[in-house]
């Protein structure tokens, strides 16, 4: 049982910070050195969504009598 082929459940995509192939053990990444960039990025805010300002918001309907 040891040659029988193991199909994989998940398509190779390149690596998301590096571009090399992805590896299974560390989908979707290369490495575990590559996780860990990626989450460091997370947990230091750079992947941090931008925020709308409440001027931004308002639109024509909003029932401000102004």
């Amino acid at each position: 049982m040891a040659d029988a082929k193991v199909t994989r459940l998940r398509p190779v995509r390149p690596c998301p910070i590096c571009g090399k192939p992805s590896v299974q053990a560390f989908h979707p990444f290369c490495s575990s050195r590559c996780a860990d960039i990626d989450l460091n990025r997370w947990l230091t805010g750079a992947y941090a969504i931008p925020e709308e300002r409440d001027e931004e918001r308002k639109t024509p309907d909003d029932g401000d009598d102004e």
